[in-house]
């Protein structure tokens, strides 16, 4: 990894409520789809199990499934919503609205690794996504050095980070708050609460 990429201190990320798209089991990327009523419920338990961290700013992925998410929380929260675009989901390009199941199957490919290997020529890059996931947060804790913040975005954003600080994946999930932890130059994502 490279140290420029890493943050330079812990920080909170929380994957956005489902949609019905997540339900059916398709590739979502950069389809702006709402939340469902699953989606909602889970921003709301989401906000409770972060109502006992003093969030200094949440920010949000300009999607709105992420938007909606952040909201709820922010309003628990007494906070407003900041956009930030270098959160937005992976553009999948013509994986979009397809079957995620199918599709590994088809390419003989059963994890998530296998998932990232297997992306379509016209998907933007899994490097970039981290990248980009990263700077953006970067700036974020470079700007508000005292302050928690909790950053809303998507599961391939999550992942692209936690694969480039910690070298592996984790078992992610609709409105479950984690907190990247940085300790001396190591890292972990562990679930809040």
């Amino acid at each position: 990894m490279s140290a420029a990429l890493a943050p330079s201190r812990s920080f909170i990320c929380l994957r956005h409520g489902a949609t019905d798209w997540n339900r059916q089991g398709r590739f979502q990327g950069r389809t702006d789809n709402p939340l469902n009523d699953d989606g909602i419920a889970q921003a709301h338990a989401a906000a409770e199990k972060l109502r006992t961290i003093a969030l200094g700013h949440v920010v949000s992925s300009p999607l709105r499934r992420a938007v909606q998410t952040a909201e709820i929380i922010a309003g628990i929260a007494s906070k407003t919503v900041a956009l930030e675009h270098g959160l937005i989901e992976l553009d999948f390009g013509s994986f979009e609205g397809k079957p995620v199941r199918e599709l590994m199957i088809r390419h003989g490919k059963d994890s998530a690794q296998g998932l990232v290997d297997m992306l379509p020529a016209d998907s933007e890059r899994w490097a970039d996504v981290a990248s980009r996931a990263l700077a953006s947060v970067n700036q974020w804790l470079e700007r508000h050095p005292q302050d928690e913040v909790l950053f809303v975005c998507h599961d391939a954003v999550m992942q692209s980070m936690a694969q480039t600080l910690t070298g592996k994946f984790f078992k992610n999930g609709h409105g479950r708050p984690f907190r990247f932890t940085r300790s001396e130059d190591a890292w972990s994502v562990v679930e809040v609460g």
